[in-house]
């Protein structure tokens, strides 16, 4: 009997991942993918723990399922990822209709465990050790990497995949639950990594972001052999049908000079590096446990731009973080002027319960001020990239072509929704998700892709280019985004601009 499965991911590339690999394993087990909640036997929601939105957003769709499995009490709901690992037998509690509770580190015993509460044997939990609760190795075995057969269908755009070479974390912001939900930090070794890359270079991907909490802190030790992320990068570099490499997410103390040498060496090394700060202050950066100064998240910065001119830089802030005064703030504005970030990601600040933020510090920035430096911060990012992106304007730059863009697919689901209007037809039957999700008309479609740097373009196109490079002149630019013309179809892969 076919058995389908609906699963929805919030949080970071990790998640997104995880979810592609729950599906792959799931698959072979004979589940088909739906697209609708209400035709799933099995409903799953990946969480993340980062921020308490995202739990509050999961807990909310959790609200809405309660009456979907009062109806259908057969209907197997599981919570899966890192707010699993954090409130474990909590969310029993909170939502009892939940049959499965799973954290990151068990997401290979998800079939068994589905298996069991058919048969009968009651609500699952399965998650890894705490940090204190045994040996370190006991606790990285508890939290194991999840990396089976990949699935290009379940990827947003089969030309690009997520490649995790790290899990967990051993930097223990005081902010930060990443260390206690994801565990140790433990790397991947070598010979996996460059088979999986293999793997889906031979499926047709073109571009592969290498994953980690804290990416360049990669380090895998075999013996007398120590294997650095920079190490890796040279070996994927020679991965026939490879186009880019990215990677994500990095940490200021370990930019070293032979990752910075490798970036600016290796034609299919995107230019793109996200280092998060997080604040401009000492005083907080202190506070936040972060191991760097400003002057010393500078002079990384300089480095980066006399090793690679052409590079993009983008970080993350954390406005209203515990104790942070207007003299704080401001000189987190200061050094946004002066780094100007390609881009930043800027979030208020909210206590995780089991950080040390939550442990010892006061949450006595008021939530107002928070919304206010928020705002200020935004705006002031938005003007520089507004400001940086005009630049681009009159440039042609390779584009990989990632999908139709956001207004497209909106326009086409208005479409079909007026066209069942119209006839009275039935909401269609749920479908597997497959790349033919990415295909819309023979027609021109409005398209979007990145350059070689990471900036947002769109264009017009035809949706069979999704997945190619194209060459696009950017004839106008906002804050967020490039708009272009196509002016070649495609080109070879001898070429790299870093654009």
């Amino acid at each position: 009997m076919e058995k389908t499965l609906y699963i929805e991911t919030v949080g970071c590339q990790m998640n997104m991942l995880d979810s592609e690999m729950i599906v792959a394993e799931l698959r072979q087990q004979g589940y088909r993918v739906t697209t609708r909640i209400s035709d799933a036997d099995t409903i799953f929601f990946n969480t993340c723990s980062v921020r308490e939105h995202a739990e509050e957003k999961i807990y909310s769709a959790l609200g809405k399922v309660r009456q979907i499995k009062q109806q259908h009490p057969d209907k197997i709901i599981g919570v899966v990822g890192c707010m699993a690992q954090k409130d474990q037998d909590g969310i029993f509690h909170r939502a009892p209709f939940v049959d499965l509770v799973v954290g990151p580190g068990q997401l290979r015993q998800i079939p068994q465990l589905l298996e069991r509460i058919r048969q009968g044997a009651g609500r699952q939990l399965e998650v890894g050790l705490g940090r204190k609760d045994a040996s370190l190795e006991i606790v990285k075995r508890s939290h194991e990497t999840f990396d089976p057969l990949r699935d290009p269908t379940m990827r947003n755009s089969p030309a690009q995949a997520y490649l995790r070479i790290q899990i967990g974390c051993d930097k223990f912001c005081t902010y930060c639950i990443v260390p206690m939900v994801r565990g140790p930090e433990q790397g991947r070794p070598p010979e996996q990594i460059l088979a999986e890359a293999r793997t889906l270079a031979d499926q047709g991907c073109k571009e592969i972001t290498l994953l980690g909490q804290t990416v360049n802190s990669y380090r895998y030790r075999n013996g007398d052999t120590t294997t650095r992320l920079s190490d890796l990068i040279y070996q994927i570099h020679e991965i026939a049908g490879l186009r880019r490499i990215k990677f994500v997410t990095n940490y200021p103390k370990d930019m070293t000079n032979d990752l910075l040498q490798a970036v600016a060496e290796l034609p299919k090394c995107s230019p793109y590096l996200h280092v998060p700060v997080q604040s401009g202050s000492n005083r907080i950066l202190a506070s936040m446990k972060r191991g760097y100064t400003v002057e010393e998240y500078r002079d990384m910065v300089d480095r980066i731009r006399a090793t690679v001119p052409n590079s993009a830089i983008s970080s993350d802030f954390i406005v209203g973080f515990s104790g942070e005064t207007d003299a704080d703030f401001q000189q987190t504005c200061e050094l946004v002027r002066d780094m100007r970030f390609k881009n930043s990601f800027i979030f208020k600040y909210s206590v995780r319960p089991g950080t040390k933020g939550a442990e010892l510090l006061v949450d006595d920035v008021p939530m107002d001020v928070k919304r206010q430096r928020n705002q200020e911060l935004l705006a002031l990012q938005n003007a520089i990239c507004e400001e940086d992106n005009q630049a681009f304007v009159g440039q042609t730059h390779e584009i990989l072509v990632e999908g139709p863009s956001k207004r497209a697919r909106q326009q086409q689901a208005a479409e079909e929704q007026a066209a069942m209007e119209s006839t009275n037809a039935s909401t269609p039957e749920s479908q597997e998700l497959t790349e033919s999700d990415y295909e819309m008309s023979d027609g021109i479609v409005q398209l979007v892709g990145r350059t070689h740097c990471d900036r947002i373009v769109v264009f017009d196109g035809m949706a069979r280019q999704v997945g190619q490079f194209v060459q696009v002149s950017v004839h106008e630019a906002n804050a967020h985004t490039l708009f272009g013309t196509v002016v070649t179809r495609e080109v070879g892969p001898e070429l790299y601009q870093l654009a």
